[in-house]
């Protein structure tokens, strides 16, 4: 994929999502993206004045590419809309290691506040304020629940790539999956009751 004048930036990103898809946060390098856009190393310093800055370009690109894949399937319901959303996080991260490495083990910490900016979180927001409007959960404990679903998917994810359900079968990790999304669907939209 060599660049012919257009977008660089476009090309260099473009570059790291292929390398980054196979080779997570440590295959990003300014070096190997020049090479693969077929423009030398200082070229990339005109657009990302480090490493740094190219793989956050990267983990931008791969936050809007988790986020469609959370909104593919919309539902009216917000706990099956929840559920969705759950299912496709943990998809997308079985499918996706190295990208989901980038995003969330890259370069930089994440930090708590950056959360609400991320393209996948307004997803979340969205079926706990159509669970809030519906009297099925207290305003109060929203940005409580919306910790309480990112940390159950996120930590399922993490079970299975790296953990002790890396061995299970995908059929039984999307089933396992399944169930520990239901029940915190069900234990945030029950509420204090």
């Amino acid at each position: 994929m060599a660049y012919h004048h257009g977008d660089l930036a476009a090309a260099l990103v473009e570059a790291g999502l292929d390398l980054s898809r196979a080779g997570g946060p440590e295959a990003v390098t300014v070096r190997e993206v020049t090479r693969r856009a077929g423009v030398s190393p200082n070229a990339a310093y005109r657009h990302f004045p480090s490493r740094a800055a190219l793989l956050e370009a990267v983990a931008a690109a791969i936050q809007l590419r988790l986020a469609s894949a959370m909104t593919d399937e919309p539902s009216p319901d917000p706990r099956d809309r929840l559920h969705r959303i759950g299912v496709a996080y943990v998809d997308f991260a079985l499918a996706e290691p190295g990208w989901f490495a980038v995003v969330f083990f890259g370069s930089r910490p994440t930090d708590p506040s950056s959360v609400a900016e991320a393209p996948a979180f307004p997803a979340l927001v969205a079926a706990l304020d159509a669970l809030v409007a519906e009297g099925a959960l207290d305003p109060a404990c929203r940005d409580d629940a919306a910790w309480a679903c990112w940390a159950t998917v996120h930590g399922f994810a993490e079970l299975c790539l790296h953990g002790p359900l890396a061995a299970v079968p995908a059929l039984e990790q999307r089933r396992r999956g399944e169930v520990a999304i239901r029940a915190v669907v069900a234990g945030i939209a029950a509420g204090d009751r």
